[in-house]
């Protein structure tokens, strides 16, 4: 069997990691596509985004083929296995938020025809972006193998949160002084929903790699500090 400090082997996870990247980039393009045409009222550019999330899965599936491929062939252990662990586990996350995205495209079709919109509408690009560069942030982490990148990352995880909150109430508040257009007020705050759980995917893979990195698991908030881990 050939050694994992092979050629062959470091040519197999460069690819993996490149591929990764590639699907992390049409999530991004995505998310924004899919704002745009909330904020456009513009249902061709919503529909163009389902069509993209077809790519989204076919990803999915050839990186998870890859990974189990180099599993099965190497046999990795310690932080090659780690490696391999936490690559399956982001390129779910990345599937997630390709599916969000889609949710995001879905309510901006069923809005295109309103009439009035909440001026909370407004923050919901400022949030995508935030969401966004958190997902850019956690991806170049896990490419880089950077533990404090992904640190930064969980750091600002409130950031999305408060900008869904503001969305909330400033809806709420919207609904009561216009009960005549609850229903699009609602949808706007499921497309809240929707790219706060985006932020949560971006603090999901942060914290596979502190995994991958120090070999501690930092999910929940239930695992020792980084500073006290000892595996590396």
């Amino acid at each position: 069997m050939p050694q994992h400090t092979s050629h062959e082997f470091e040519a197999e996870l460069r690819r993996l990691k490149e591929r990764l990247l590639a699907m992390g980039g049409r999530c991004e393009s995505s998310i924004a596509a899919a704002v745009r045409a909330l904020e456009t009222r513009n249902p061709e550019l919503a529909s163009a985004v389902e069509r993209d999330d077809r790519v989204i899965d076919a990803d999915e599936l050839a990186i998870d083929e890859l990974a189990v491929r180099i599993l099965a062939l190497r046999q990795p252990v310690g932080r090659d296995l780690r490696f391999l662990m936490t690559a399956l586990k982001v390129v779910t996350d990345l599937e997630r938020i390709g599916d969000e995205a889609v949710n995001v495209a879905e309510r901006a079709r069923d809005l295109s025809a309103a009439v009035e919109l909440p001026e909370s509408q407004a923050l919901l690009g400022p949030m995508a972006a935030v969401a966004t560069r958190q997902l850019r942030r956690a991806l170049d982490a896990f490419v880089e193998e950077d533990a404090s990148k992904a640190a930064d990352v969980l750091a600002r995880d409130d950031e999305v949160d408060e900008l869904y909150g503001r969305i909330v109430r400033a809806t709420l508040a919207y609904m009561a002084a216009h009960p005549q257009n609850v229903e699009a007020a609602m949808r706007v705050t499921s497309c809240a929903k929707y790219l706060e759980r985006i932020g949560d995917h971006a603090t999901n893979i942060a914290e596979m790699v502190v995994y991958l990195v120090d070999g501690v698991d930092v999910r929940h908030g239930g695992a020792r500090s980084r500073e006290s881990a000892g595996t590396r």
